[in-house]
């Protein structure tokens, strides 16, 4: 099941989207069955493979959650010119206002507008506006659920037992040095990249634009898949840090409880 819902979020904007050529659909056709692959065998599979916190939920469901609401909003949003129906307009109607309200100064909205070429049209900047501000909006809400479920549900061992080597395979705990300090090290680096690539992106697609090839995203599915990345990234890379520092902690309380660090004599 978890691999079915992969492959069709990947393919909702081919499927949404009127006028989709033979050539992406084909390249989403592929993208779609090399997803659904990978998340079948890793999670058929009992050792670990690439996919962090595979058996710490709910990691992963909000990660997926939040790129499926992604897509979706931003087809329909998208959609809404060529077939106004009632979803596509409300959605479209929603994503202007949550747009316009993150569309400040110095805001990473306003930074990704500005990476837009000057001669770009009114229409133009402003479906950019709407794909950017609902995209930043839903990464902001994941984050907000994430720490939310930690909190409340004392994740990652409300339940059950944590595995450092499934959760986290690409972590290698015998490469030297404490491994609580590499994890928080790991964890600042990540909300800290997390953080900064929202400002980054709109800076690197403006040079590119005025030192090689004009990226204009007028394409409905580039707009829609960089925007994608532009959001989704940053917020699975804060995710992560936050995750790996919660880690951390609880490592650090294990260890103390096994040395009797805490307790103290009458």
């Amino acid at each position: 099941m978890r691999a079915i819902l992969i492959g069709f979020t990947v393919c909702i904007p081919a499927l949404v989207l009127p006028n989709t050529n033979v050539d992406t659909a084909q390249i989403v056709a592929l993208l779609a069955l090399f997803a659904t692959a990978l998340t079948f065998f890793e999670y058929a599979s009992v050792y670990p493979g690439i996919v962090e916190f595979r058996d710490a939920p709910p990691f992963n469901r909000i990660r997926f959650l939040a790129l499926f609401f992604m897509l979706l909003m931003m087809s329909a949003a998208t959609d809404a010119r060529h077939e106004p129906n009632t979803f596509n307009l409300f959605i479209e109607a929603l994503g202007e206002m949550i747009s316009r309200a993150l569309d400040v100064p110095y805001s990473p909205v306003r930074l990704f507008l500005l990476a837009l070429p000057e001669h770009s049209s009114p229409a133009h900047i402003e479906a950019v506006r709407t794909a950017a501000g609902m995209s930043y909006f839903i990464s902001i809400m994941a984050l907000f659920i994430f720490v939310l479920s930690m909190r409340l549900r004392g994740w990652p061992v409300a339940k059950s037992t944590f595995n450092v080597w499934v959760n986290l395979p690409t972590f290698d705990p015998t490469a030297g040095g404490d491994v609580i300090e590499r994890l928080r090290r790991d964890a600042w680096f990540n909300v800290a990249l997390g953080f900064l690539l929202p400002f980054l992106v709109p800076a690197a697609i403006k040079l590119v634009s005025m030192n090689f090839v004009s990226i204009t995203l007028v394409n409905p599915h580039t707009l829609i898949w960089t925007v994608t990345a532009w959001a989704f990234l940053p917020a699975s890379l804060f995710m992560r840090g936050i995750a790996m520092g919660r880690v951390a902690t609880m490592i650090e309380a294990k260890r103390r409880a096994r040395d009797g660090s805490d307790f103290v004599p009458a």
